[in-house]
């Protein structure tokens, strides 16, 4: 019996896989895509779109609260129940409008994940195919927790299905995807608690800068545990009871409902990439600037399943498909990974927000720079809407007068760091940025006072 032959074979539907995919076949080729869960990936499916349709409610919320006795008389009601069936209608046609569209494209489908059998062969749904090229794009998914009761908690994928609230939540990880769940669950009334391994929240942002989203957090009732490792889940007649070991002692926490938060790791589990040659590691497939496997040319990795420099986001998943499939096509643009400034975005209330080196890196590179930090709610921006927590964190290089960096906390921060990002691309001195005529009063225009 023969083998059906392709050109080019994606592993995952996600933005990455899926725009590698569109690409190849436009250009002619014979082009199959795989995966074992719906159409569509995590970001539109179960990450940051759900989420951030939930942040919309909170954010409604949160201004009220804040404004009640300056204009708002009585707060907002809201039902978890409206909000969960108005998520669905941003998701629920994903998975259908994904096959539909890769049908018409002429792009062959599997719902399953394949294994390799060798360099260029795959073995899925019980058939064998070739493929001169594969693309692995599978992303990420929640690191399994190595302890007795793993399977109790839920990960934030039951989060955005959860049919109604418990009275009580424990989040095992305080990491972003952690914080951004907590801050949805205690704006809505839940009575929140995080544990994490760390000294504090956040460990890749600005320590500063989240102290004060730290504070904010405890504001709305959310209670935080540090230092601790968890070594035991348990089902109650009622509860959930949470061992955990801190400082050379044992506690113990209950609540209603426990979360997996604590972080994400590349989903290459039974791809059996040693028969393919495909080098990997905890951080994901091992590729060189061309996005390609070293160790087997005929795979590239691309997304968040890649080990690459890029950060794991969806922006940055579509400018490392679009290199792949340039490599792939022979196109005439740029064949080598080269990342302009990368923002990430924690979308609690308030907005945590950084873009480009932190203070240990600038001096590890040898900058000399300036910096320039302060807690300024009392700015209009911050003060018309009665907001406490509005901080920056500038590093400008002395030599230059280039932003090295950029850290917010505000409730506008994740738009705000977009106008630094064009700074530094653009390569705009701040002298450059403090002549330009910004709207006022606008967000936008307050990063003229912090550079």
């Amino acid at each position: 019996m023969g083998f059906e032959e392709f050109d080019v074979f994606v592993i995952g539907t996600g933005t990455a896989g899926k725009s590698v995919a569109k690409e190849c076949v436009a250009e002619g080729l014979k082009v199959a895509i795989a995966d074992n869960r719906e159409f569509g990936g995590t970001c539109a499916n179960r990450g940051c779109d759900p989420k951030k349709v939930l942040v919309g409610l909170t954010e409604i919320l949160d201004r009220a609260a804040k404004m009640k006795g300056n204009g708002i008389t009585k707060l907002p009601e809201f039902s978890w129940k409206d909000l969960m069936e108005f998520k669905k209608s941003f998701t629920s046609a994903v998975p259908a409008a994904t096959e539909k569209d890769m049908k018409q494209l002429g792009i062959k489908m599997y719902h399953q994940s394949p294994k390799f059998l060798d360099e260029n062969t795959l073995s899925v749904e019980g058939k064998t195919v070739k493929a001169k090229k594969i693309v692995i794009a599978t992303g990420n998914k929640p690191l399994e927790l190595p302890i007795p009761g793993r399977d109790l908690p839920i990960t934030s994928d039951e989060f955005l299905e959860l049919e109604e609230l418990p009275e009580s939540m424990i989040f095992i990880g305080a990491g972003y995807i952690g914080m951004e769940f907590a801050h949805i669950a205690a704006r809505c009334g839940v009575a929140v608690t995080m544990i994490d391994t760390e000294s504090r929240a956040l460990n890749n942002f600005d320590e500063d800068m989240v102290k004060h989203l730290q504070r904010a957090s405890e504001e709305i009732g959310i209670k935080f545990i540090f230092n601790a490792a968890v070594t035991e889940v348990e089902k109650l007649q009622t509860n959930y009871r949470i061992s955990a070991k801190q400082g050379g002692k044992e506690i113990e926490l209950k609540a209603k409902l426990v979360i997996n938060a604590a972080g994400r790791v590349p989903s290459i589990d039974g791809l059996d990439l040693e028969k393919g040659n495909v080098e990997y590691s905890k951080k994901g497939i091992t590729v060189n600037q061309h996005l390609q496997s070293p160790t087997n040319k005929s795979v590239y990795a691309c997304g968040d399943v890649s080990a690459s420099e890029g950060l794991p986001l969806t922006p940055l998943s579509s400018q490392e498909a679009r290199l792949v499939a340039g490599n792939i096509l022979d196109k005439d643009r740029e064949k080598k990974v080269d990342y302009p400034p990368q923002p990430s975005v924690v979308f609690t209330l308030p907005n945590l927000a950084s873009v480009g080196l932190n203070e240990k890196e600038a001096r590890e590179k040898g900058y000399d720079f300036t910096l320039d930090q302060k807690l300024v709610p009392q700015w209009f921006n911050a003060k018309r809407i009665n907001d406490d927590y509005y901080a920056y964190k500038t590093l400008v290089d002395k030599k230059t007068g280039l932003v090295l960096g950029a850290h917010l906390v505000g409730p506008d921060a994740g738009e705000m760091i977009n106008m630094f990002v064009m700074a530094m691309c653009g390569k705009l001195t701040c002298e450059t940025l403090k002549g330009m005529i910004f709207s006022y009063p606008s967000w936008g225009s307050d990063i003229k006072g912090m550079v």
